[in-house]
């Protein structure tokens, strides 16, 4: 996500005097001079509906629920990135790309129609307190969770530290609910998970773009470096992006300071780049894993260090978004994500609906009794934007690896273990033979 700030100041502005238009002191629209010339004029129809709606429907209806209802239907119209955050979305959007919040440390779902712990995080309250993946959360504080929605639960869950809330959770195997009481701490939502793979290969996996992450990704090379690491995996699969900046922050730790890493432009066709901002970066060979759930910013690191040929990039078609959202406060604390720019890899590339494709094409294997997922890419949304550049046209070296020669990409594996992860395999065997290569004696 970027800020224009010159277009950006002129679209607030222009919000905020639609705004003047719309609401009177009273808190209901204005009448639009029907002779008003421009878009302004539509507001008059809009005015109406809302008047008629208010007065004659067969329920009492809230005002603010319908204009959030226009809203969004307004924005539904664009592409499928752009869309409208209630407050209750926005602050949840800003807890996600901070990457922390005060509350248990549970990830939870809805599975049958009943709210369940997907998870505990390891080293959090509800980890310490024996929650466990699939408890069913059947009461908070003693009210019941049915047909509770996922953001109710959250919002119930999550407070100020140290206070305290009880969750009554029916486990498989029990005769009964028990409750638990849990003292609400600071989560800490980690994005990069680090580990040393056949003594020298370090492996590094970014699970998104937040905040803190380019100073997580700075501490696991340092660890990495200590361990003497002599090659590295840069794992960006299911990686769904998140921030512009956090993105031209992790490529700068793997180029030159000043090298292009890419570049966006909006509808006024202005250009602006993107560089790497450090000096110090790492050297190691290196492999970056990608896949179809790699997306956005995922997709420019990838895009910059093989547009580099910084590293060789291996995997499947990624999903394809080169889109820039901005995302614009609005003044009852909701707010617009609005697609104001596309962006383009150092050589010019668009990625929007193709994605990135590796060098080498790995895909994994689906097994009869693993759970999958089907393939869900940019070029499938309603409404996608289109690519206005051509497609890359690079030579590709495929591999199916250990699955089925002519494996259907329509589904995926849901989950696997690193013993059956080819793509990961594929990776390291590579980084292997790179090292015997490199110390063959010259030629005489």
């Amino acid at each position: 996500m970027f800020r224009h700030k010159k277009a950006f100041v002129l679209f607030i502005i222009a919000v905020i005097a639609l705004s003047g238009f719309l609401i009177s002191k009273g808190g209901l629209l204005q009448k639009v001079d029907a002779e008003e010339n421009g878009h302004y004029s539509k507001i008059k129809t809009f005015a109406e509906t809302l008047s008629i709606v208010k007065q004659n429907y067969v329920e009492e209806v809230e005002e603010k629920e319908l204009v959030y209802g226009a809203i969004k239907g307004m924005l539904n119209q664009l592409d499928p990135h752009s869309s409208f955050l209630p407050p209750d979305a926005f602050k949840e959007m800003q807890i996600d790309t901070k990457g922390e919040f005060s509350g248990l440390g549970i990830q939870i779902g809805i599975k049958d129609k009943m709210l369940t712990v997907i998870a505990p995080i390891e080293d959090t309250p509800a980890f310490k307190a024996g929650v466990k993946a699939g408890d069913k959360i059947i009461k908070i504080d003693n009210e019941s969770t049915k047909d509770i929605t996922l953001q109710d639960a959250v919002n119930k869950l999550r407070g100020p530290k140290g206070s305290s809330v009880t969750i009554t959770i029916l486990r498989e195997g029990w005769d009964k609910t028990q409750d638990f009481t849990i003292v609400r701490d600071v989560i800490q939502l980690k994005s990069v998970k680090s580990k040393v793979i056949d003594e020298k290969i370090g492996y590094v996996k970014l699970t998104q773009f937040q905040q803190k992450t380019t100073q997580e990704l700075e501490d696991a090379l340092e660890k990495l470096r200590k361990d003497n690491i002599t090659s590295m995996i840069l794992d960006l699969r299911n990686n769904p992006g998140g921030l512009l900046n956090g993105a031209v922050e992790v490529t700068s730790q793997f180029l030159p300071e000043g090298k292009l890493v890419v570049y966006i432009k909006g509808r006024n066709g202005d250009k602006q780049e993107f560089q790497t901002i450090r000096s110090k970066y790492v050297e190691y060979p290196m492999i970056v894993l990608v896949n179809e759930g790699s997306a956005s910013a995922s997709e420019i690191v990838a895009g910059a260090l093989q547009d580099t040929t910084r590293a060789v990039v291996l995997g499947t078609q990624t999903f394809g978004k080169g889109s820039v959202q901005t995302v614009i406060p609005l003044s009852d604390g909701s707010a617009l994500r609005l697609t104001t720019a596309r962006y383009y890899t150092p050589k010019g590339r668009s990625i929007q609906t193709t994605g990135i494709t590796p060098d080498i094409i790995v895909k994994l294997s689906v097994k009869d009794e693993t759970k999958t997922h089907p393939v869900i890419r940019e070029k499938d949304l309603k409404q996608h934007l289109k690519n206005d550049v051509a497609k890359d046209t690079g030579t590709i070296i495929k591999d199916t690896g250990e699955g089925k020669p002519d494996q259907d990409e329509s589904e995926v594996s849901a989950d696997i273990s690193e013993s059956d992860d080819v793509q990961l395999q594929r990776a390291v065997d590579l980084l292997k033979t790179w090292k015997v290569f490199k110390e063959l004696p010259k030629a005489g």
